[in-house]
């Protein structure tokens, strides 16, 4: 995983100093009649986002306490849920991308159902189920597509898409598209196997389905929007700031009534991408630096916090998040509970975290767009995520325990948290290197004709 973390940083460095994306034509077969590797800047910098935070979710498993941990199918899985990620954001080829997720949906379901928890088995049908039913829409959005323009690639697809945008069968493939990648975000209304699915899994791999597997849908809408379907962008740009607000609403309402700390983060991924979702949709190139800023903010906040309920779910009496078994525990791990406040604060976008960096951006580019209707709705709903973040904090590590209730001497280790919140401090402190790639991959984005030219010739 270091080494594949290391290979994802120099191709994001080379590709962000070139300003060329670097293509690989698999077999030698010459575009558009074999499959493209194409890696252009956005495609660099999710894979090395995922790659990241896959690594401090290894790092964990390797400290945690979970049976599911002994399984010697666990690490070949987890394995096989970086290659599906890292693949699904290098891929050129609309065929792969559905290959690569399959792969996701394969290992996360699977690591879900050995899930130390006996209700691991149940959450992992649902999402299993959810994503057969996303695969199905995503295969017949290809068969549409092919059949129209007889093509995959995605650099070809798009060209050929913009010379004859009006074949019979282009609305049906952007609507199934639209809603593959609405079940791969957890997009309400497609979001409830999510709770579940998150709460069970084991500490290491819900930390990386909530923080960086989400994204694939957001890299999806961002596919769909600037490269496949820009003629179609305004409509879809729409109907992500209106599936936005829902979501940075309801997300955060339901976070703050859940009864479970690992619960209440996964509805709040839910709000998260709620953000995220608006700022695409506002289509600005600031908006769209924010976007990217707020998702590998979001990544590195997440993950860190949902190990951190694990770490204190490992040291309650029954091994469980819920708050009804956790309250006061932490009294006794203080230097825990200061990483979770930083975390929440950082979640809340609170200065000097790298999550004020995010909402001001976002912000910033809501009042140059004019949308203050929206700023509105999303900067009421953002004071909830202060509210439940501080009040986990306080029933497990401020009020008083149940009597006789005793906290474990040992439990998960804290290293892969403790470096995700250094992130977060520094990237507050220091955020200009992030801020400026993801304004370069902004730029390049709103000029797609050296991918094109790349693909062609690569």
């Amino acid at each position: 995983m270091a080494m594949s973390f290391a290979a994802c940083s120099w191709v994001l460095w080379r590709v962000w100093q070139t300003g060329v994306p670097m293509v690989y034509q698999v077999g030698g077969w010459r575009t558009p009649f074999g499959i493209s590797i194409a890696v252009d800047l956005l495609g660099a910098f999710m894979a090395f986002m995922s790659q990241g935070i896959l690594v401090a979710g290894l790092l964990y498993a390797l400290g945690a306490r979970d049976r599911a941990l002994q399984y010697p199918t666990f690490y070949p899985l987890f394995l096989t849920l970086a290659t599906g990620l890292t693949g699904a954001f290098y891929t050129g080829d609309i065929f792969n991308l559905f290959v690569f997720t399959e792969l996701l949906v394969l290992s996360g379901a699977a690591l879900t159902a050995m899930s130390d928890d006996r209700n691991g088995v149940e959450a992992s049908l649902k999402y299993l189920y959810m994503s057969l039913l996303a695969s199905w829409f995503m295969l017949l959005a290809i068969g549409s597509l092919y059949t129209s323009y007889g093509t995959l690639n995605y650099a070809d697809l798009a060209q050929r898409i913009a010379a004859a945008p009006d074949k019979p069968l282009l609305a049906a493939a952007i609507a199934f598209l639209f809603a593959t990648f609405m079940v791969k975000s957890a997009v309400f209304p497609f979001h409830f196997w999510q709770p579940d699915f998150h709460t069970v899994s084991p500490t290491a791999v819900s930390a990386m389905l909530s923080s960086v597997v989400v994204k694939l849908g957001v890299y999806g809408f961002l596919r769909m929007t600037l490269l496949w379907f820009p003629a179609q962008a305004a409509v879809l740009q729409m109907l992500l700031v209106i599936l936005g607000v829902a979501g940075v609403i309801y997300g955060g309402l339901a976070a703050l009534g859940t009864y479970n700390a690992k619960r209440m983060l996964a509805y709040s991924t839910l709000a998260q991408i709620g953000f995220i979702l608006v700022a695409v949709g506002w289509g600005t190139p600031l908006a769209l630096t924010a976007a990217i800023v707020i998702m590998f903010n979001h990544s590195v906040i997440k993950a860190a916090m949902l190990m951190l309920a694990g770490a204190v779910a490992s040291r309650a009496p029954v091994k469980t998040a819920d708050f009804a078994m956790v309250t006061g525990l932490g009294k006794t791990f203080p230097g825990m509970g200061a990483l979770f406040l930083v975390g929440g604060l950082a979640l809340a976008g609170i200065p000097p975290t790298n999550g004020f960096i995010s909402k001001a951006l976002l912000f910033d580019s809501g009042l140059r767009a004019e949308q203050f209707a929206v700023l509105a709705l999303i900067g009421m709903a953002s004071l909830l995520t202060l509210i439940y973040t501080t009040r986990a904090f306080m029933r497990i590590w401020w009020e008083a325990p149940k009597e006789g209730a005793r906290a474990k001497p040992y439990g998960d280790r804290l290293l892969a948290p403790a470096l995700l919140i250094v992130i977060v401090l520094g990237l507050g402190l220091w955020p200009e290197p992030l801020l400026r790639l993801a304004s370069d991959i902004a730029l390049s984005l709103a000029d797609m004709t050296p991918y094109f030219q790349a693909v062609a010739g690569g």
